[in-house]
């Protein structure tokens, strides 16, 4: 059976694990301070702090944005549902968004009705690797914590006054902080934990501050900074190959009757996963998948929406896509056998 999920373990991040632990030095330290500053080049952000659960790190964000309790935050429907337990368990009062059933992400439209409750911090969950109109929901005038855990790597077009472009600028640099997970299923991944970053100076200072009288508890550990350090230097090599899959996994779709999202498949956008919105029933395509000994999930089973009933009347696109959309296996560990069966099966969905 091929799994839909797995981990982008290699040699060289197996090395750097066993190379912490025979040196006897798991606790947070030298290769936590290293992995902060290989984030720092890789994202260019000001400053940043590993810790150990996005849900810390959450924490922490909005302990340095001074959010006090009963704050009304803007989620995506669609966001994992940790974000909603931590902003509840934080006694803030979540404004859960509908998305756009086009891409799975909240729009400008939306974001704008969540200000309408009262709110004026949004919680950007980038789901799929796909980046929302970030521009139109900035000029709305709300804060935003930024979620890349599965966008890191994707970029937009910086223009200059007369529409050229002059660079580009990253996934995580939009926010006035942002949140890049390293759990089990994360692009880049470190088996647990998170990077708290604040792409601009004023906001590292906070954070700083903050964070330096910050237990040892909290902070991630040298054994799984091991891991994410290197997942980090290897991102683009992994990400060329997660592409390359991704095309083929896309024309085989082509001739089929279910739908891919919208996307810049450039540098746009991060394959961190093979969504698929189905036309049939998914306990129809799943069998089907599974008796070609392909193993495929519920792309939003862990979301808000699937763990609060209440939303469906509000979010109908959130619960269809819930139901509706699922993810196949896309992993650099995929051999060229496994590759084209899985091909095979896309072309063929019921």
């Amino acid at each position: 059976m091929i799994q839909t999920y797995s981990t982008t373990i290699r040699r060289k991040e197996m090395d750097a694990v066993l190379t912490c632990m025979v040196d006897e030095k798991i606790g947070p330290g030298e290769l936590n301070t290293r992995l902060i500053q290989q984030t720092k080049e890789f994202f260019k952000c000001d400053g940043c702090v590993a810790f150990r659960s996005p849900a810390i790190a959450l924490e922490y964000a909005l302990k340095a944005l001074g959010i006090e309790k009963q704050t009304k935050i803007m989620i995506s429907a669609l966001a994992p549902a940790w974000q909603y337990q931590v902003l509840l368990a934080l006694e803030m009062e979540p404004v859960v968004l509908d998305v756009d059933e086009a891409n799975g992400l909240v729009s400008v439209e939306s974001v704008q009705n969540g200000t309408k409750e009262g709110s004026n911090l949004l919680l950007l969950h980038e789901s799929e690797g796909i980046l929302p109109d970030i521009e139109g929901i900035s000029q709305l005038g709300v804060q935003i914590i930024e979620d890349v855990s599965r966008s890191a790597g994707a970029s937009i077009s910086v223009l200059d006054e007369n529409g050229n472009e002059t660079g580009r600028k990253k996934a995580g640099l939009f926010g006035v902080f942002s949140i890049l997970g390293l759990e089990e299923h994360d692009v880049i991944t470190a088996g647990g934990g998170a990077i708290l970053m604040a792409p601009g100076r004023r906001e590292w200072i906070v954070l700083k501050k903050l964070t330096d009288e910050a237990p040892v508890t909290d902070l991630l550990p040298d054994i799984n900074c091991a891991l994410a350090w290197v997942q980090m230097k290897e991102f683009d090599k992994n990400e060329k190959v997660r592409k390359e899959i991704f095309n083929m996994y896309q024309h085989s779709c082509m001739i089929g009757r279910h739908k891919m999202y919208a996307r810049d498949l450039d540098e746009g956008s991060t394959m961190s996963s093979f969504p698929l919105v189905l036309n049939s029933p998914f306990k129809d395509v799943k069998q089907y998948a599974e008796r070609k000994e392909i193993e495929i999930h519920q792309a939003y089973e862990d979301s808000v929406i699937a763990i609060n009933e209440e939303l469906s009347e509000k979010c109908i696109h959130a619960k269809s896509l819930l139901l509706r959309c699922a993810h196949f296996p896309l992993y650099p560990r995929l051999t060229r056998n496994e590759i084209a069966k899985i091909v095979k099966v896309l072309g063929s969905l019921p």
